[in-house]
């Protein structure tokens, strides 16, 4: 293995000039400068999370060479900067692991946010991963059999990477999602209550004896919700539409394993009638607590909208207690 590492170099830029420096200096009294132009000597890779590393190794094991652009400023940033402190991974280990490293036999089924930080950490040690940091992708557009890629780089301004191959590995919740509901938009401005999105909120241990208003009930909302009562918070719940709340785990075995193997040979329909009687008998009927059920199953839903289904890691019970107000709108 060390051997067949060391045999691939990393991916070279080549600076390619546009113009001869007389025409230059005549057209930059008149327009902006021309970006700096590069070509990438193998794939160029958008994003430094888990995916992005992850395609960074894969290349690199079959002997082609890439660049990582990341426009924060240290990997999986989201993961870094834009999770709560209690963040454990939904999933077990074995199915969130990367290619060729498993986690360490010592880390629970369940890795926590630091864990799977320290986790990405030496897998871009081990593998010599080097993104290239604080580098912004305006665009990207196929021309001329090639792809031509331009971002602004911190300390380098307006730069053109020109690759053959492009892999864009920015995640499906880059971005954070904030609808447009009357009256918050001035709640924000005047600061009359404050409004925290998932991706700012980190602990509740400020709302403390409040009571606080979840708007979404999908894992993060669910989460947030019962990170919430932990500190001592009186959290309600505001859910839209419908949802699938499932249990984490069935009898001990993660639900998402049971699911997998049993779609290997059964028709989706059926894997999501058994996942729906199981759902019942494990936390009840969820539609008594305002979290009605789509007509679709889970995983038809999963497959035509995207949609995932929520795992429920305690949430339901706390509603249930009363301990948290479910409620529909």
């Amino acid at each position: 293995m060390a051997q067949e590492e060391a045999a691939v170099a990393p991916a070279t830029m080549v600076h390619v000039p546009s113009k001869d420096d007389a025409s230059r200096r005549s057209s930059q009294q008149q327009q902006p400068p021309p970006p700096q132009q590069y070509w990438v000597n193998g794939a160029l890779i958008i994003g430094a999370g888990p995916a992005g590393l992850a395609v960074a190794v894969c290349l690199r094991e079959q002997g082609v060479p890439s660049v990582v652009l990341e426009r924060a400023g240290c990997i999986a940033p989201l993961w870094q900067h834009r999770t709560y402190t209690r963040l454990k991974l939904h999933l077990p280990k074995r199915f969130c692991e990367l290619p060729l490293a498993p986690f360490p036999p010592h880390f629970p089924e369940y890795p926590s946010r630091c864990q799977f930080l320290s986790y990405l950490h030496a897998y871009a040690r081990r593998f010599a991963v080097a993104p290239h940091f604080r580098a912004t992708v305006a665009s990207a557009r196929r021309d001329r059999g090639v792809w031509r890629v331009d971002a602004h780089v911190a300390g380098r301004g307006h730069v053109q990477y020109v690759c053959q191959w492009l892999v864009v590995a920015t995640g499906e919740n880059a971005e954070p999602f904030v609808p447009d509901i009357e009256g918050l938009r001035r709640c924000i401005s005047t600061g009359r209550a404050p409004v925290v999105h998932a991706a700012e909120y980190r602990s509740g241990e400020p709302l403390r004896g409040k009571r606080v208003l979840v708007v979404g009930c999908g894992n993060s909302g669910m989460e947030v919700c019962l990170d919430l009562c932990h500190h001592g918070a009186s959290p309600s719940m505001v859910v839209r539409g419908a949802v699938h709340v499932l249990p984490r785990e069935v009898l001990g075995r993660s639900t998402f394993e049971v699911f997998v193997a049993m779609a290997r040979w059964l028709p989706l329909w059926l894997v999501d009638r058994v996942l729906l009687a199981v759902a019942a008998l494990a936390l009840g009927d969820v539609e008594r607590y305002g979290l009605r059920r789509p007509a679709l199953g889970p995983l038809e839903l999963k497959k035509r909208e995207g949609r995932t289904p929520v795992l429920d890691i305690g949430a339901v019970d706390k509603i249930r207690t009363p301990v948290l107000d479910g409620l529909s709108a």
